[in-house]
């Protein structure tokens, strides 16, 4: 019941003005999708919440859905305005009618205060702002580049941060808002990794930033228990109940690999043995062994711009990365720099990317005499060696088409885990490297150049007639099945090559009748085991 006298009622005015959450139970009424209006009875860690609001100046909260922030965050809005003059309040929410939705519960929350206790009166009233007469007023605004960027804050709300277009810009607009002592409440539920709130999480529990990390997941309610949470469960993807429930940032984003996958790849992280190369960019996990046979794969960039130029080197009988290379360096020295590795690791076969920039970096590689480039065609590549060889025929050309089978390869390979990378930057990569308007590519500000320059090493490692890991097993299964040891029998093993036609080289063709014996090959000690399968 309200207090009747106007003395208790001052003393309730002021002890609202102190204790926001005694407001919120006792006089702040909430429009519930099923019950309607009821009062607004917070939970316990709703007051944990209010309470990190005003003991901290940045809160950043990580949150599973429904939880009831954003009413929890409209009424803090409303308390803080009415209560105290001159507060600027700005509300910036995904969309337009997000925000308008947070302008109608402030007004519902006014609306539905005693007269006595809402003391400033309304000057201004819209679908978008409030404007009271002791100069605090609550506006909320859809996402634009220029968001705030003028007024002087003193709280600003992001509504769904995580899915706040170019987050990133918005932010470093209206941090210098907030210089004066503003403060700040971000609220998301996840959205990947690499995103500007993903990163302002992730820097607030490492304490590297000022803000107040809290992280609320599905249990904190409750209303919910285990049986809520399987009942959730069975109408929701795993990448949704990552990113509605478990307030998981890795799963949560739609990324190339599944969580699982890219923690395997950082299960093997570790740092380099040696680094050489442009701004020691060159990384080096295992030094080159006789006898093996390496490929090296390069994505090319100018060397000035925002991508980087990189290579892999890949132990093709070990299937692991042994060294890699990411800096900026314009195509000529990349090219020596592609020599040198290739060189060290028993002339590797080269393929660089031939597209743009990877032109004039094979015109170098042929000028600097390097004789293992990978051609597509083997027949361009055996005309090169009695002639100049035709620097269009060299490398692997990326195109829309091209770079789907390569990623699709990528994909496969790396969910099967059939080939190790210790490398950070790597790992780094993979983690924000996404589906996009349905394309494949690095989040905004990320680089994806290791990623491509594997694929690309994959796709020949893995398919190319002389380097396939498939044909080189089967091979290998084909010998295992059919080769006979010379001390053995030979007429003892059923094969079907023993009902093709009769080779003269090993047949004895000078009787003139052919008898069952004809059907059994004459030996040649001379010869391995499985000399019968050769012609």
């Amino acid at each position: 019941m309200a207090p009747r006298t106007k003395q208790r009622q001052i003393k309730e005015i002021v002890r609202c003005g102190k204790e926001p959450v005694h407001f919120f139970n006792r006089y702040v009424k909430i429009q519930h999708p099923n019950r309607g209006l009821i009062d607004f009875k917070t939970y316990d860690f709703q007051d944990d919440c209010t309470k990190d609001f005003n003991d901290h100046r940045f809160n950043i909260v990580l949150k599973s859905r429904q939880l009831g922030l954003s009413t929890l965050v409209a009424a803090y809005a409303v308390w803080l305005a009415i209560f105290y003059k001159d507060k600027n309040i700005l509300v910036i929410a995904t969309k337009l009618a997000v925000a308008q939705n947070f302008i109608r519960k402030v007004k519902t929350v006014i609306r539905n205060m005693p007269p006595w206790l809402l003391m400033p009166s309304i000057v201004e009233n819209n679908k978008q702002s409030i404007l009271f007469s002791n100069g605090s007023q609550i506006k909320a605004v859809p996402t634009s580049d220029d968001a705030g960027r003028s007024e002087a804050l003193s709280l600003l709300i992001v509504d769904e941060a995580a899915f706040v277009r170019n987050f990133d810009e918005v932010w470093r607009g209206l941090y210098s808002t907030l210089s004066t002592g503003g403060r700040a409440i971000i609220l998301s539920t996840p959205n990947g990794v690499g995103n500007m709130y993903h990163k302002l999480y992730v820097d607030a529990e490492a304490g590297v930033n000022e803000f107040n990390p809290i992280k609320l997941m599905w249990d904190v309610h409750p209303d919910r228990d285990d049986e809520w949470f399987e009942k959730e469960c069975k109408n929701m993807t795993s990448m949704q109940i990552a990113q509605e429930l478990m307030c998981d940032f890795a799963a949560s984003g739609n990324t190339f690999l599944q969580p699982e996958d890219i923690e395997y790849f950082r299960s093997y992280v570790k740092p380099p043995i040696e680094r050489w190369g442009p701004q020691a960019g060159v990384w080096l996990w295992k030094y080159p062994q006789p006898g093996r046979k390496y490929v090296i794969s390069a994505d090319v960039a100018r060397g000035d711009g925002a991508d980087f130029s990189a290579f892999q080197v890949i132990d093709t009988q070990e299937s692991e990365v042994v060294c890699e290379f990411k800096g900026k360096s314009p195509p000529d020295e990349f090219a020596h720099v592609l020599a040198e590795a290739g060189r060290k690791y028993n002339n590797a076969l080269l393929c660089p990317e031939n597209n743009s920039y990877g032109y004039a970096l094979i015109m170098k590689l042929v000028e600097l005499e390097y004789s293992n480039l990978y051609y597509a065609n083997q027949r361009d590549k055996f005309a090169a060696q009695y002639g100049a060889p035709d620097i269009s025929k060299i490398g692997f050309t990326t195109s829309s088409k091209t770079r789907a089978q390569i990623l699709t390869k990528l994909e496969e390979v790396l969910r099967r885990h059939e080939i190790k990378s210790y490398s950070s930057r790597l790992y780094d990569e993979l983690k924000t490297f996404i589906w996009k308007n349905g394309k494949l590519q690095a989040q905004k500000g990320k680089n994806d150049d290791l990623v491509m320059s594997l694929a690309i090493g994959i796709w020949l490692y893995d398919t190319s007639p002389v380097l396939t890991q498939q044909g080189q097993k089967l091979s290998d299964a084909m010998l295992a099945a059919f080769a006979v040891n010379a001390s053995d029998d030979v007429s003892k093993h059923e094969s079907p090559f023993f009902n093709s036609r009769v080779n003269s080289q090993y047949y004895d063709m000078s009787r003139p009748i052919l008898t069952d014996q004809d059907l059994v090959p004459k030996r040649d000690e001379s010869l391995p085991g499985f000399w019968w399968l050769l012609k």
